[in-house]
């Protein structure tokens, strides 16, 4: 499709998502939730791609929901999310808890990466919350931002962020919507590393392909499906094992075992 509000480049297995409004710090609309969506689907289904990086465009990651589409769901009595009846679905059917808005990003097989350049706020501050991993620039400003719009937590926060920061500081952020900066998110474990604007880049784009080429994509896709569905699951830590125990049986068959193994043996990285 025709991308005006996104861009979409894939370099050395990785794929990167770029929201693209600088001149609204990148805020949310219709037409970047649709265009997002495509690129994930792209970057899902494409072999080449292990490892999916989102960040934005300027001196913003996503300032949340543009101020007219906000303004437009008055008019409309109630929430539009903008989007045409039948838009591409990534990451859906693999459980249903994750066939929602955003909730999608834990039903893709391949780890998503937000480079967090800059103020995440609302709707940004949620995608951030559902990849896999979070890097932020140093002194980047976050928030829920619902309450001082009067709405409740959305997207799926108020049951996400708990498991990210846990119950205590996830209801300190969600009920206050107040401002904190990246180093706090840091210190909340919300973001792996807070390093300065000009090395994000290349610290993310160093660990996206040290992902890329150094561990296994069917561990990679098999990780990320444990760890979001035992999230979910009855049975705790036995049935996970169990689980564990059988999916091993299987991928000890497969070529990235006996790669893995060669490699260990050989002393050499693995080529995956």
């Amino acid at each position: 499709m025709d991308r005006k509000v996104t861009d979409y480049q894939v370099a050395e297995r990785i794929a990167t998502i770029t929201l693209k409004r600088p001149e609204r710090l990148n805020a949310w609309t219709g037409r970047m939730s649709l265009e997002y969506r495509t690129a994930l689907a792209e970057a899902s289904a494409d072999e080449s791609v292990r490892v999916i990086v989102v960040t934005g465009a300027g001196r913003g990651f996503c300032a949340g929901a543009d101020s007219e589409a906000l303004a437009s769901h008055l008019d409309r009595g109630g929430y539009w999310a903008g989007l045409p009846e039948d838009p591409p679905t990534p990451g859906f059917g693999v459980r249903a808890e994750f066939d929602a808005d955003l909730a999608y990003h834990l039903g893709i097989e391949k780890p998503i990466i937000a480079s967090v350049n800059g103020p995440a706020a609302g709707l940004g501050f949620a995608l951030m919350c559902y990849c896999d991993v979070r890097f932020a620039a140093a002194g980047t400003k976050l928030t829920s931002a619902h309450g001082r719009l009067g709405l409740p937590a959305e997207f799926g926060l108020s049951w996400m962020l708990p498991r990210l920061i846990g119950l205590a500081r996830a209801a300190d952020v969600l009920l206050s919507s107040r401002i904190f900066l990246a180093e706090e998110a840091f210190e909340m474990g919300l973001v792996s590393a807070v390093v300065p604007l000009d090395e994000l880049a290349s610290h993310v784009t160093a660990y996206a392909t040290a992902l890329a080429t150094g561990v296994s994509s069917a561990s990679i896709a098999v990780t990320k499906r444990q760890l979001y569905r035992d999230l979910l699951v009855a049975g705790g830590p036995a049935a996970s094992i169990a689980d564990a125990e059988t999916t091993m049986s299987t991928m000890m068959q497969a070529p990235d075992y006996r790669e893995g193994v060669a490699s260990l043996r050989e002393k050499r990285p693995p080529r995956y």
